[in-house]
């Protein structure tokens, strides 16, 4: 049997994730960070349980920072986008498997860092995404400063973190906030 290409005989006598992950996230010496494109996925294996509370630097909500006029923020189409001095490409590949994506995120990371201090980038990190452009629907690629008051108060209802974020951003910098929703019971009393 086989999940995602690692054959059981690979990992037939590897120690359980819980019992080493400290050891992985807690290496010897000084750790300032830890890091991935898509930090939340990480976070959701890597607690702070196991990371001792080390923060985390969300490549992805920093390169959308750093580098807001790029079309796409997905840590592949950066890799094309941007190409960034030094990186291998063959090393690269195959993309979307452990080490070719830790390689082309640590290149990202690197002009990140270059581009912004580390409480810069942990700060953006902790905030839901800032997207650039509106990412579906009627005014998907709109920048938030094109769209009406009204049309980003509902957006700033939206289930999506990121996207309510954007709007709530573009309405603070207009001097404005949500105006909150005004919502009838869901049931009258029956007495």
């Amino acid at each position: 049997m086989a999940v995602h290409h690692i054959l059981d005989a690979q990992v037939a006598d590897a120690p359980f994730w819980k019992e080493i992950a400290a050891t992985i996230l807690r290496p010897t010496g000084r750790i300032d960070a830890l890091a991935a494109h898509r930090a939340a996925f990480e976070q959701r294996y890597c607690p702070p349980r196991f990371t001792g509370g080390t923060p985390w630097i969300c490549t992805w909500k920093s390169a959308l920072r750093v580098w807001p006029d790029l079309p796409r923020f997905s840590n592949q189409m950066l890799r094309y986008q941007r190409m960034p001095e030094g990186l291998v490409h063959e090393i690269g590949l195959p993309a979307h498997r452990a080490m070719p994506d830790a390689y082309v995120t640590a290149h990202h990371l690197r002009d990140l860092l270059n581009a912004s201090s580390l409480e810069q980038l942990l700060s953006w990190s902790r905030q839901p995404g800032l997207l650039p452009r509106v990412p579906s629907g009627p005014y998907r690629g709109k920048g938030w400063d094109q769209l009406t008051d009204d049309a980003l108060e509902e957006f700033g209802r939206d289930r999506d973190a990121d996207v309510r974020f954007s709007a709530e951003t573009e309405l603070s910098r207009r001097g404005k906030k949500l105006e909150p929703m005004v919502t009838e019971p869901a049931q009258q009393s029956l007495l």
